[in-house]
């Protein structure tokens, strides 16, 4: 097998001899790249941003912002990676480098403040600046309000979506220049370099068997062979975006003798969407759930702005989310109000289980040892009325103290199904099966759902903690159905 290697700038070089453990960020750093900085080594503040080269949706190849802190840099041996340095241009006399367009900008209009998070911050936004789909409106000149396209502050009249830096923080707080540096960029001239590479297919996923003193990475070429793995080491550790994992190795020193790394596997990167249901592989990013569904599943695409930040989605997976088995995780809820189930492979083959009964104590489930998610399966047809409520303190990039998902079908002004997916109220995601029955076969007014928000506050069996008491999740849960009621009835009279 040949020696795992990864592709920096525009060079290639060896991995060896880092530990299975390191991070990209340190990998790139021991070799001279300090524009990529440790600020939270959690994944929430984006200093440590680069762009990886991975599957495009509208191109052929499309460059990722990731969490450099949270990779493995086995993870990416075969592929290739742009720092903040990388962006620059220079040419064979030797002159200066000529800056990026969105360093730029940043420098221009006094972005980079004290300049410890602002390596992160280009990536960011070099991610959106080569974003295909982004399109400029210059005939729209921004308003004198401050706000955006279309009179929305979080879009730019360049195409900018400012969601693209929700998982950077500036410690200057100095965000107006920021913004305007991202609202002010161009589209790529058509001789830019990376521009062009997005026309090319990225680097193929390729087998990877990364073995050190101080344990194994292994990446399995194909589902049958990460089974057989699996079955040969029962103890490992399966990662697929490492947004859960990374955390684990860097906050609390956590080491696995083995890892196996299921993230570019085919078999778990599918989506298909069928008349009777839609199915999304385990092993797809949220980013590329967003992108590709676009809109079809209306419930997802009000979850995936609150799921983290865009440098989370860009590496989270479904199958990762819900393998981990979080009761705090953050599309359970929304997958239990939309009925899905989970197709579940090992060496015995396949099993389809209802998400309702995956998951049987606190991080516990149905899933046997040497069992991958493969696949996440959604009945159709879809309940024409949803609604995902996080509460938490931030707006965006925070952990829900309490996440409500519902999905209702409601017809001539009565409830015909009702499903509520909870998170955060008990040791696992579980559905507030005693709300719906409330609600089923009722009519839909203030005085019924009234009363079924009062049967939804005692649902669960929520606890005092340091993001939330129970007294405040319980009231949260009842009033989450009054604001669906609000919302519906709003809409019905405008």
């Amino acid at each position: 097998m040949v020696a795992a290697r990864i592709t920096v700038n525009g060079k290639e070089t060896p991995i060896s001899p880092a530990a299975p453990h390191t991070t990209v960020l340190d990998f790139l750093r021991e070799r001279g790249l300090t524009g990529t900085k440790e600020g939270c080594a959690e994944g929430e503040c984006g200093a440590c941003s680069v762009l990886v080269a991975r599957p495009g949706v509208k191109k052929p190849t499309d460059w990722v912002a990731v969490n450099a802190c949270l990779v493995p840099v086995a993870a990416l041996d075969g592929q290739e990676v742009v720092t903040s340095e990388g962006l620059a241009t220079a040419d064979a006399s030797g002159a200066p480098a000529v800056l990026h367009p969105v360093q730029e900008e940043m420098a221009a209009r006094g972005g980079s403040q004290c300049g410890y998070c602002t390596p992160g911050f280009i990536c960011s936004m070099a991610s959106e600046y080569y974003r295909p789909d982004r399109c400029a409106h210059s005939d729209r000149a921004e308003p004198a309000d401050g706000a955006g396209q279309d009179g929305d502050s979080e879009h730019g009249p360049n195409g900018f979506d400012l969601h693209a830096l929700s998982g950077n923080l500036c410690r200057c707080t100095g965000y107006r220049p920021i913004r305007d540096a991202a609202f002010a960029v161009g589209m790529p001239a058509e001789d830019d370099p990376l521009a062009r590479r997005r026309e090319q297919s990225p680097p193929e996923p390729v087998a990877t068997a990364y073995v050190r003193d101080e344990g194994a990475f292994l990446r399995p070429g194909t589902l049958a062979d990460a089974v057989r793995l699996l079955r040969e080491r029962p103890g490992a550790t399966v990662v697929a975006g490492s947004t859960d994992w990374g955390v684990e190795v860097n906050i609390r020193s956590s080491r696995a003798d083995c890892v196996i790394a299921v993230d570019r596997l085919t078999e778990l990167r599918e989506l298909h969407v069928g008349s009777e249901r839609i199915e999304i592989g385990a092993a797809l990013t949220l980013t590329e759930i967003e992108r590709r569904l676009d809109g079809e599943v209306p419930l997802l695409a009000e979850l995936f702005p609150q799921f983290a930040s865009r440098l989370i989605r860009n590496s989270a997976t479904l199958g990762g989310n819900l393998g981990t088995g979080s009761p705090i995780g953050d599309s359970p809820p929304v997958l239990l109000a939309l009925e899905a189930s989970l197709v579940l492979t090992g060496a015995d083959g396949e099993r389809e289980v209802p998400l309702g009964d995956y998951f049987t104590g606190y991080r516990q489930s149905v899933r046997r040892p040497g069992e991958l998610i493969r696949a996440v399966r959604i009945p159709r047809p879809l309940a024409p009325v949803t609604a995902f409520h996080k509460i938490a303190k931030r707006r965006f990039d925070d952990i829900s103290s309490v996440a409500v998902a519902f999905a209702l079908d409601i017809e001539d002004g009565t409830v015909r199904t009702a499903r509520i997916g909870l998170g955060g109220v008990a040791a696992t995601p579980v559905r507030a099966l005693a709300t719906e029955a409330a609600l089923e076969g009722g009519p839909w007014t203030a005085e019924s759902v009234e009363a079924a928000a009062r049967v939804l506050s005692t649902e669960g069996t929520p606890l005092d903690d340091h993001r939330a008491s129970a007294q405040y999740r319980s009231a949260m849960l009842g009033q989450s159905l009054l604001k669906l009621y609000a919302r519906t009835t709003e809409a019905v009279s405008s």
